[in-house]
């Protein structure tokens, strides 16, 4: 009988992995979605034994044993690259001990769970409660591993997220945008103030907005033999590559935020269902980082979604369900669409003023892990920079200021800086596409999307995990992350 090799016995064991992560997405999925309340306490405590579990196998001695053995194993470029990311995984994993990863696991379920009646009743109380619980034990995972890496706490977490991205950098690439966003920002809005809009007039039945949802992601690619559309506190992106489950919230006097919410998650869910099969199982067939993931639900819903040509494209869509009114002639609409006009929550924000929302998540949460203030600083602090950045105070208003976002309730501090890297990489690979694709505008404007989706598929879907960051980015676009992409899109389209 062939000798099992040591990379052998390593897919194995990461493909178990993988299907217990499966089992975990779904039961998180209708834990957010589906189950009743009562069954909140049980089902986190199921999904903690899941983590335990999972860790357990993870962290054995023989993966170390075999990791080290694969290393002088004759293993091609992907199998390599396989390696790589599972050598990462199970150093992530062993700086944890099963005590912990049980108690986050725990303590994440009941603050999320909890938030979702206190934030309604702006209970910042209650919720700070277990806040503190879960950044407790946030703070002691980000010290096990800044120990190891040697770096700062919240650098270690940022790590998890976003693979060798440091706060360093991320200072440099937001230094950058606060020497141009604020003017920028400021003058698109005096600019737009010149303009008479025409506000879409409600109501908007869910049902109806529904249909229109599943209209667009049908009009995306979105693949329903694959995946579907619910309903959650907050929209998400979720399950396995098989079977993605996407969900949005709706408002019966608004009609664009549970839509655009939509086009968000079917950027996640594409992704996600034109990973690499052939892989299936691999830590090599996961999506690249949370950044690369952002860079394809923004690229979606702000560069495709809300440009001109898309939106002529959607607008009979939209006039079939909800009939015509003046809102709805095609000037107005795009003009509604590509309104700038700072608000409260992070999610409906416009795309101009939507990194100061990301900017002030990000200096809050590095100084709340790194130790510099505590968790009752954070209302205060919040109300100081929204007033700084968009001229808005949330003192005493929890519910729209630092309660409205669920990453913070699971402890998933290090993910937020990925949405404005996100941005900048959906920039920066759209200025690609169009450069490779001379007649892309025509063809979205006529709905056919097939040439943009088979460039996304060829130089970011298919690749899964397979290169870092920057060196898919540099394969697609010829270049490692620049901002002025970024820059050169939001002047262009609103100024």
């Amino acid at each position: 009988m062939e000798k099992t090799s040591a990379y052998q016995q390593l897919t194995r064991t990461f493909q178990r992995l993988s299907r217990f992560s499966h089992l975990s997405s779904i039961a998180s999925w209708d834990m957010f979605t589906m189950m009743p309340p009562g069954g909140s306490a049980a089902r986190g405590e199921a999904l903690a034994e899941m983590s335990v579990l999972q860790h357990q196998i993870l962290t054995d001695k023989n993966v170390g044993d075999w990791l080290v053995a694969a290393a002088s194993e004759d293993l091609d470029d992907v199998e390599q690259a396989n390696l790589r990311e599972m050598t990462r995984h199970y150093q992530q994993a062993s700086l944890l001990p099963e005590s912990l990863v049980e108690a986050k696991s725990l303590a994440g379920s009941k603050c999320e769970h909890a938030w979702r009646t206190q934030r309604p009743a702006n209970d910042w109380q209650g919720f700070s409660a277990n806040l503190k619980d879960v950044v407790k034990l946030s703070r002691e995972e980000a010290r096990l591993r800044a120990e190891a890496k040697g770096c700062s706490p919240y650098d270690a977490l940022l790590d998890i997220f976003e693979p060798d991205m440091t706060s360093a950098r991320l200072d440099v690439l937001f230094a950058d945008m606060k020497s141009w966003l604020p003017d920028l920002l400021a003058n698109v809005v005096e600019e737009q103030a010149q303009r008479s809009y025409v506000p879409p007039q409600g109501p908007f039945p869910t049902i109806t907005q529904r249909e229109l949802g599943l209209e667009a992601m049908k009009m995306l690619g979105f693949d329903f033999n694959g995946g579907r559309l619910d309903v959650s506190a907050h929209p998400f992106c979720g399950g396995v590559p098989e079977d993605v489950r996407i969900t949005t919230r709706y408002d019966e006097d608004e009609l664009l935020s549970a839509l655009f919410g939509v086009v968000h998650e079917t950027g996640h869910a594409r992704y996600e269902q034109n990973l690499p099969r052939a892989w299936a199982g691999q830590p090599v067939a996961m999506a690249r980082s949370t950044a690369i993931h952002e860079s394809q639900s923004l690229f979606f819903e702000m560069q495709l979604g809300r440009s001109e040509a898309f939106l002529k494209h959607l607008l009979p869509a939209v006039h079939a369900r909800f009939g015509s009114q003046a809102a709805f002639s095609e000037e107005n609409f795009i003009a509604w669409n590509q309104r700038v006009k700072p608000g409260y929550i992070r999610v409906d924000a416009d795309e101009v003023s939507y990194p100061a929302h990301v900017v002030l998540r990000y200096e809050i949460e590095r100084a709340l892990i790194n130790g510099d203030i505590e968790v009752d600083d954070i209302p205060a602090l919040w109300d100081e920079k929204m007033q700084a950045w968009l001229g808005l105070s949330t003192k005493d208003n929890y519910r729209n200021g630092c309660m409205q976002d669920i990453h913070w309730t699971d402890g998933g501090f290090g993910y937020f800086p990925s949405y404005t890297l996100g941005a900048m990489y959906a920039a920066q690979l759209f200025h690609a596409a169009n450069t490779a694709l001379p007649g892309l505008q025509a063809s979205i404007a006529e709905g056919d999307f097939s040439a943009l989706f088979d460039w996304l598929r060829q130089n970011i879907w298919q690749h899964g995990s397979r290169f870092t960051t920057s060196q898919l980015i540099t394969q697609a676009t010829g270049e490692d992350l620049n901002i002025r992409y970024f820059r050169e899109h939001l002047t262009s389209r609103y100024l």
